[in-house]
């Protein structure tokens, strides 16, 4: 039985291969990705038939890169009812960018998406949520790029990321654009991560789900909820010489995450990012 159905919340996967990952930047230079074995064909194809075995749509932040690749795997997706979204070209973090640069990536990866699939791109997600305190330039540019919202903030409190004070619910950030954090439940006075990636493989799925159930309780909210392709894929090459913390972020209980998959898409009711914060019937976007 799905827990408070009267909430829609919002599926969201960011398409991108192991070697992308940006823990791995320091070990897989950016010119060998071409010679790497590319896996996030297979993988994206049990996601859309994970989805829909379970009648459910979802929001997939795609690298230009991938998409540049595989430009059939975009038309899938969009056939699929998803909704198509940009994750960037080249899985840059911009908070390593300019201005410059970055309108360059965001513009280059919407207008290659938008080629490819024949839809508008809307939504945007930063490489790493690399977007806070230091550049918030960035969501000017977004603006000026064309996007209408953009999930790039999040507000919780990390060694790579993070922008702790930040607004827990989607917020307009400028004319025209909003902020859709991921999502985090307040409690001892902080904000817990609450919406995925390494911290659901790590938590026990009991966890997970309380925690997001509390959101509801709690803020009546939305929950914005994010994984890779990667994070159920037992195979992929394992990467030599990383760290013992990297390691552990990176391959913890990736073994178990379909099953987890699963469960999270059969106990709660998911959509599309834009169906949630942009259709003209949402209420309210502008929450604390």
């Amino acid at each position: 039985m799905r827990s408070t159905p009267s909430i829609t919340n919002a599926l969201t996967i960011d398409v991108e291969d192991y070697f992308q990952v940006s823990a791995f930047a320091p070990y897989i230079e950016r010119s060998e990705w071409d010679l790497r074995e590319c896996r996030v064909e297979r993988n994206v194809e049990r996601i859309l038939a994970l989805l829909q075995e379970t009648h459910t749509q979802a929001t997939f932040f795609t690298l230009g890169w991938i998409a540049e690749r595989y430009p059939a795997l975009v038309r899938r997706i969009v056939d699929g009812g998803h909704e198509l979204a940009s994750h960037g070209y080249g899985h840059e973090r911009v908070s390593d960018l300019s201005e410059l640069a970055f309108f360059s990536d965001i513009h280059r990866a919407k207008s290659l998406l938008e080629d490819i699939a024949g839809v508008r791109v809307q939504g945007y997600r930063a490489p790493s949520f690399s977007i806070g305190a230091g550049n918030l330039w960035a969501l000017d540019t977004l603006q000026r790029a064309g996007y209408r919202y953009s999930s790039s903030i999040y507000p919780i409190r990390h060694d790579h990321y993070g922008m702790p004070d930040a607004p827990r619910f989607a917020h307009q950030v400028r004319d025209g654009l909003i902020e859709v954090p991921p999502t985090t439940l307040r409690m001892f006075n902080r904000n817990l991560p609450s919406s995925g990636g390494g911290y659901f493989r790590l938590f026990p799925y009991a966890l997970s789900r309380w925690m997001l159930r509390e959101v509801h309780r709690q803020d009546g909210s939305p929950a914005v909820f994010y994984f890779h392709p990667w994070e159920m894929d037992e195979g992929q090459p394992r990467v030599p010489g990383i760290g013992v913390k990297t390691r552990f972020r990176h391959y913890v209980n990736i073994g178990r995450m379909e099953q987890r998959l699963g469960h999270l898409l059969r106990d709660f009711h998911w959509g599309r990012m834009d169906h949630i914060f942009l259709s003209p019937h949402t209420k309210e976007v502008a929450r604390g």
